[in-house]
């Protein structure tokens, strides 16, 4: 697993690193449980994640180049002075008629059909300068369906108005790999239409065009496979749209503003997983974003399983913000580029060290002690780190000196039904989802709640929204949250409702015997 991830790593962009792996995230443990190594230095904490370099919407300029569109783009003349010079073919009452050759004045030729002296009907009308229509003609302008071919072999070939490509047609260039098809307006491409900027057909866009300029809604794939779907402006990725770069195994879904992300959005990075684990694989951001960067309010998801959401600066973490460790633990204050200013007082849990190194202090900073305090990664816990379970609610009810042996018997309960409850959270996560880009499926509101009535839960005299206030009550979970079914539970939160579940219904049938 760990070969897996590294060769992960390795295959994403160099010059635009994400958070790609939990590697990347120094104070929290790996995903196989041992600690990470920690920041050495006593005076600041370990940086929680990796900044981009460059922002993702700016790298695929950078790596996959397409031919210049404007270096593309051809006129048709107008037919105007038609000034026969030489004309052979037949005639009627001296006017041309029939199948006829003209030479006009400048050293255009046309040979085809001719009505009442026009050109009328099939026929091929050469410009001095080498440029060709092959098609129909009403009345000396080329109409209905041609072909075009320019002198350096380009064509279309398409429906023809007053002389200018418009309506459906179809252009190769000669002198570049480009080929359009789809609609066009006085000559230019506008309404629905697809080009290609390679011969492989690995490049290119499908969508609105507004006279020869992408804008409106569109797919973009580049010939790295990356895909883009959405809106465009001036040829740029600008308004609501998708990113997907399957190079890097990313995605993006929000806003942008002249080709980068700008306002709202979720970017999520995708990893390598083993089946069957706690934990999603995957680190999303979602929030705010100016010029490509996390800037302003966002949350971030750890594949770890910890999260934090409050201010950031150029993708760092700056300002107030919460950050909440994979095992519940929870810290609120101030951050600066990426660094907790203030450590929390843990209550002597943290050993204070000597400062003098002659004094036996070990190689280990206090604030590195802090961060794995904090993060779980010395837990007493049965079930590790990653499974804390939160048993306030029942520990309260005990002397403080029975707290740590009912902790464990809950414990052990749950132990030996962990198996068990593994395989109900994930049946239950993936019903009625597709495929997973990163092999796990995380429970919703909406899931739980048909576990909960499958379970007959609400048989107890209390239905799904009062388990979702007590929930929500106990939890600190804000209002307009409560009952929303998008709302994701990590199999710990899934462990924790279902305990204090249990706790808010029977509770009453053993208390005799507690406080017995």
């Amino acid at each position: 697993m760990v070969k897996e991830k590294k060769r992960a790593d390795k295959k994403g962009d160099k010059s635009a690193r994400s958070p790609s792996s939990p590697s990347d995230y120094p104070e929290f443990a790996k995903q196989d449980g041992s600690a990470a190594r920690q920041d050495a230095s006593p005076s600041a904490a370990p940086p929680l994640d990796v900044p981009l370099k460059d922002p993702a919407g700016k790298r695929e300029a950078k790596s996959d180049s397409v031919p210049n569109e404007d270096a593309t783009q051809y006129e048709e003349p107008v037919l105007t002075k038609l000034i026969v010079e030489s004309y052979e073919g037949e005639k009627v009452r001296g006017l041309y008629e029939g199948e006829g050759f003209a030479i006009f004045q400048g050293g255009c030729t046309y040979r085809g059909m001719f009505s009442e002296g026009l050109m009328h009907g099939q026929g091929t009308y050469i410009w001095a300068d080498g440029l060709k229509y092959e098609g129909d003609f009403v009345k000396n302008v080329p109409m209905n369906h041609g072909v075009f071919t320019w002198p350096d072999g380009s064509t279309y070939e398409g429906e023809v108005v007053s002389g200018m490509r418009h309506g459906f047609g179809m252009f190769k260039c000669s002198t570049q790999p480009v080929s359009y098809i789809g609609h066009w307006c006085h000559g230019k491409r506008h309404g629905k239409g697809s080009i290609y900027y390679n011969q492989e057909g690995t490049s290119w866009y499908e969508g609105d065009w507004i006279y020869n300029i992408r804008k409106g809604w569109g797919i973009r794939c580049y010939k790295s496979g990356n895909i883009y779907e959405g809106q465009w402006e001036n040829n740029m990725r600008h308004g609501e749209g998708r990113m997907r770069w399957l190079t890097t195994n990313e995605e993006y879904t929000g806003q942008w503003r002249h080709g980068v992300q700008n306002g709202l959005g979720t970017h999520t990075w995708f990893l390598k997983r083993i089946p069957y684990s706690q934990y999603p694989l995957r680190n999303e951001y979602v929030g705010e974003f100016v010029n490509g960067y996390r800037h302003g309010h966002g949350k971030f998801y750890y594949a770890s399983g910890a999260v934090y959401e409050g201010e950031w600066v150029s993708n760092k973490k700056h300002g107030m913000g919460r950050l909440t460790f994979k095992n519940g633990r929870v810290y609120d204050g101030l951050f600066s580029k990426d660094h907790i200013v203030v450590f929390p007082n843990l209550d002597g849990e943290v050993m204070s060290y000597p400062n003098s190194p002659s004094e036996g202090a070990p190689a280990v900073s206090i604030s590195a002690e802090i961060m794995r305090k904090l993060d779980g990664n010395e837990s007493n816990s049965l079930l590790g780190s990653s499974l804390e379970l939160d048993l306030s609610l029942l520990l309260k009810m005990y002397p403080e000196r029975d707290q740590s042996e009912e902790k464990k018997q809950v414990e052990y309960a749950v132990l030996r039904n962990i198996t068990e409850l593994r395989r109900i959270y994930n049946f239950y996560s993936s019903l009625g989802c597709d495929r997973s880009l990163d092999n796990t499926f995380l429970m919703t509101k909406l899931h739980f709640w048909r576990f909960l009535k499958d379970c007959r839960f609400h048989h107890h005299n209390i239905t799904l929204a009062d388990m979702d206030r007590v929930l929500g009550a106990n939890n600190d979970i804000p209002v307009e949250e409560i009952h929303s079914p998008f709302t994701t539970l990590l199999l710990r939160t899934f462990l924790n409702y279902l305990l204090q579940l249990a706790y808010h219904i029977h509770h009453k049938e053993y208390q005799p015997f507690i406080l017995r």
